[in-house]
């Protein structure tokens, strides 16, 4: 069997791109820096918030506490 090289194609310009590559998974260090600028700037954002499912609870019960706080 023959392994299959993996590629991918670098986030910044679209060229191909082996894991074997020094700049993986940039193709260069310009892309690598360009990348890094996006989201020193702010370009790139968290589309929603990755949050704990226990987190979560705690947060409702401390709004549910707080709303019964206001009530009194």
């Amino acid at each position: 069997m023959t392994a299959k090289k993996k590629t991918l194609r670098c986030p910044t310009c679209s060229t191909l791109v082996t894991a074997k590559d020094a700049d993986f998974p940039f193709c260069s260090d310009r892309c690598r820096k360009i990348d890094l600028g996006k989201w020193a700037s702010g370009a790139y954002k968290i589309s929603s918030p990755v949050v704990d499912p226990e987190v979560l609870e705690g947060l409702s019960e401390q709004a549910r506490s707080n709303r019964s706080n206001d009530d009194e």
